[in-house]
């Protein structure tokens, strides 16, 4: 039976179904899309403060039991809100003040009552008791899930990645990413010998009847899918990396144990890619709870300060050339790393926006690579990656349904940074807006609107329709040009932007016979026109380089 409440909110939701996806193409979304992905006054009417997690695993039987205190204040006076647990896991109990409450479930959502009002900005508790068989990955990172296999020993081997999925599916939780907790402690129970790595920092374990209870703690704001753990047969070292300042920051490594030897040569790739990234964007920002790369049996996952670790100490992306320029770095490393300044610390609201996450990690690698191997190299990487580009769907997703943007988002994102320093006229104003955005926006969860306001201030110029163009249409904008002849080496240049942007503009650079350049800022309602001198064989050129965009020589406009 669905109760009186559901019913109302069924109905409010049933125009949700027939939801425009996107500027590129229509979907219809289910309900259970909307629950997972909007936000109504069951949800908005808290604020989740603390999550304290306890989960028992079952290692034979692939299964779990736990229980959740969530600690939140009250945004609002509510007796009704919802919480998060996929359908598949059971509900024994939900206890506040000593009541056990009653709940109704739809599709993935639970919707908690409470006998009496909470009072707007109260702070409350309340244990959600569960168990179940959580979803099984079939290949993680890219489906949500668990992934129970066993090491070359025959030793159990446990594992979790759920991004996108959502959280919900093997623990109880607010499942929203505009909602961090401030906080994190997580406990987790596994049959002896194993080990279990998550989050945070380790306060130790406590061992009974043949299993260890192991207690992390997470200091800093987390987002739900970060959370995590990973049990297994594991083997600890560890080193540290002293800032310039004196600071310290531990680096702590576990791997399966037949391949320490291996990951003490790969991971020596921490420490400069640390440096390289606090010379750019600042000092790794969990300081307290220490970097963490663990090893896991799938490829790579940005879980913060516990990195999962699968690229099988190999080069590239699993061995092959990632950089398609003959870089032999470790792309997960560099990567996943990159996502604890993009994606933990600075964090997207909606999953639509996972293009925040997504394109300035990715953009992180550029600065890896700039920082290790200089500027044209790193140029280099950049627009190796044009190919991999698809430009059919746009890279910003839809809000309100749990629906994130296309895979674009990764390399055409990174161009489109790449093409903002262009706009920015020079790299000391362009790294002092990508690093005063960072700092000013670290630890807190922002929107497309948040993005495009803080560079256009830091840029001194309105970017909006550029981040229109390159982030809600799947195509890049093309710089049309005319060229006349004139009298001799003469000639005359018509230059403007076809997007679909209306009155879309960014400037390009001519670069002239001779190798000297003209910044030029041509627009879309009108030509731009200029008198260039060149010989007949030669071509013009712009710089695209640079700046990702397309190019093409017409008869007319």
């Amino acid at each position: 039976m669905i109760s009186g409440r559901l019913k109302q909110i069924f109905l409010i939701l049933l125009p949700v179904f027939f939801t425009s996806v996107s500027l590129a193409q229509e979907k219809q979304y289910s309900l259970a899309d909307t629950l997972r992905g909007s936000l109504r006054t069951e949800r908005i009417c808290y604020d989740v403060k603390h999550y304290d997690l306890w989960v028992d695993l079952d290692t034979i039987n692939r299964s779990l039991m736990g229980k959740n205190t969530l600690t939140a204040q009250a945004v609002e006076s509510f007796t009704e809100i919802q919480i998060d647990l996929f359908d598949n896991m059971m509900i024994d109990s939900i206890v506040w003040d000593g009541i056990s409450l009653k709940y109704n479930r739809l599709y993935h959502a639970v919707f908690v009552r409470f006998p009496r009002t909470v009072a707007e900005g109260s702070i409350f508790s309340l244990t959600v008791y569960y168990h179940g068989s959580p979803l099984k990955a079939k290949r993680a990172p890219w489906d949500g899930g668990f992934v129970w296999t066993k090491d070359k020993t025959g030793a159990p081997w446990i594992a979790v990645a759920c991004e996108g999925t959502g959280a919900s599916l093997w623990w109880p939780n607010k499942d929203h990413l505009s909602d961090e907790p401030d906080s994190a402690d997580i406990h987790c129970t596994v049959p002896d010998p194993l080990d279990c790595i998550c989050n945070g920092q380790d306060f130790g374990k406590s061992s009974a009847e043949g299993k260890s209870t192991h207690h992390w703690k997470v200091s800093y704001p987390i987002n739900n899918y970060n959370i995590t753990l990973n049990a297994g047969r594991y083997v600890q070292f560890s080193d540290s990396l002293i800032y310039s300042d004196g600071s310290c920051l531990r680096l702590d490594y576990r791997v399966i144990s037949e391949n320490l030897n291996k990951a003490r040569k790969q991971f020596e790739q921490v420490k400069p890619m640390m440096q390289t990234y606090d010379r750019f964007v600042g000092h790794y920002p969990f300081m307290k709870d220490g970097y963490r790369l663990v090893e896991t049996p799938y490829l790579g996952m940005e879980h913060q300060s516990a990195i999962a670790y699968g690229n099988q100490y190999k080069t590239g992306y699993n061995g092959s050339d990632y950089s398609k320029i003959g870089l032999d770095f470790d792309y997960i490393i560099i990567h996943e790393t990159g996502h604890e300044w993009w994606g933990n610390a600075v964090s997207c609201r909606d999953i639509a926006d996972m293009w925040i996450h997504e394109s300035f990690c990715t953009y992180m690698e550029a600065l890896y690579v700039e920082g290790m191997f200089g500027k044209d190299t790193a140029f280099n990487y950049i627009n190796a990656k044009i190919s991999t580009v698809d430009n059919k769907k746009p890279i910003v997703g839809v809000y309100g349904v749990n629906e994130e943007g296309d895979g674009d988002m990764y390399n055409k994102g990174m161009l489109f940074l790449n093409t903002l320093r262009h706009i920015a006229g020079d790299d000391q104003s362009w790294f002092k807006a990508f690093r005063g955005f960072y700092e000013h926006h670290k630890y807190k969860t922002i929107g497309y609107d948040e993005v495009v306001r803080y560079f256009s201030a830091a840029l001194y110029t309105d970017l909006s329709r550029v981040f229109e163009q390159y982030l809600k249409y799947p195509s890049i904008p093309v710089l049309q040009y005319i060229l006349k002849k004139g009298k001799g080496k003469n000639y005359t240049l018509f230059l403007r932007w076809k997007a679909d942007v209306a009155e879309f503009s960014m400037p390009i650079t001519l670069i002239l016979p001779g190798g000297k350049t003209k910044r030029l800022e041509p627009e879309a309602s009108r030509s731009m026109v200029i008198n260039i001198s060149k010989n007949k064989k030669e071509n013009v050129q712009f710089d695209q380089r640079s700046a990702y965009f397309n190019v093409e020589q017409v008869k007319r406009f």
